[in-house]
């Protein structure tokens, strides 16, 4: 017989209460047991935070030599370093090549250095450069697009120089990296010398990210850590100095040597 059947009326009456009074319990337990989870409080997710050492705005600098021989500037340049002054050559728009140097809080700090290397014999004339002379210092005011542009000024006017710095140690990253410091430098940015300085500053940017005047480095020896740099000037393409001797140069991101080894960019913005 099927459940029920053969039952009388108060003793199936008696049994559907039972039935209803269990399913009763087992609803309650399950309401029970949902308002406990909801009230257990839950674990709170580790927040990860990328710490982003900002570049300092460049203080006073030194300017001297005019030269029109670019191997002339180069030789000077390597002449102040030996004294670790961590000089750098642009080309001026007066078509002089010229040498800078230092980072003085002061003007009068400045003077007093450059007077001291003028009496010991080691330059002659000098200029002594302001902050306000550079793109960095009217960020404010005009904006991060007007500083992007005027970093790749700088970095389309040493197109063509002969890449010629000097005593810089490729095994520290300093070869190709002395292009993008002194195209920073000359904008007010105190960018550190080496490359893996560089890379170890600023905020990381994907390749998809990148923008005008933003660093992209790459890993050429195949071992892991950065060894070149250089500087992106949008549509994929980006400015660099290819080795010792030899002239800067524009190259792409889609080239399949350095799509290979990038590493990513870093913005300094």
């Amino acid at each position: 017989m099927g459940d029920g059947e053969g039952l009388k009326g108060p003793e199936k009456t008696l049994r559907f209460q039972a039935m209803a009074a269990v399913f009763c319990l087992l609803c309650l337990a399950i309401t029970s047991a949902c308002s406990m989870y909801r009230s257990m409080p839950s674990t709170p997710r580790e927040r990860v935070t990328i710490t982003v050492e900002k570049v300092p705005l460049l203080g006073f600098t030194i300017q001297a030599g005019a030269f029109t021989v670019v191997d002339n500037a180069s030789r000077f340049a390597d002449y102040l370093n030996s004294y670790d002054l961590e000089a750098y050559y642009y080309i001026s728009d007066d078509g002089f090549y010229r040498v800078r140097f230092g980072d003085f809080r002061s003007r009068e700090a400045a003077l007093r250095k450059a007077e001291e290397l003028k009496k010991n014999g080691i330059i002659e004339e000098y200029y002594i450069v302001r902050p306000d002379q550079q793109a960095l210092f009217h960020r404010d005011v005009m904006g991060d697009l007007y500083v992007r542009h005027q970093l790749i000024d700088t970095a389309h006017s040493f197109i063509g120089v002969p890449y010629q710095w000097g005593g810089a140690s490729e095994e520290e990253g300093f070869d190709c990296s002395g292009l993008t410091m002194a195209v920073y430098r000359l904008n007010g940015f105190n960018l550190p010398r080496s490359s893996r300085e560089q890379f170890g500053v600023g905020t990381p940017i994907d390749r998809i990210s990148l923008s005008e005047g933003d660093l992209v480095f790459f890993d050429t020896r195949g071992r892991g850590t950065v060894s070149h740099v250089g500087i992106y000037v949008g549509n994929g393409r980006f400015i660099h100095a290819p080795r010792s001797g030899r002239k800067v140069t524009v190259d792409s991101l889609d080239n399949s040597y350095y799509r290979r080894r990038f590493l990513g960019g870093r913005s300094y913005l």
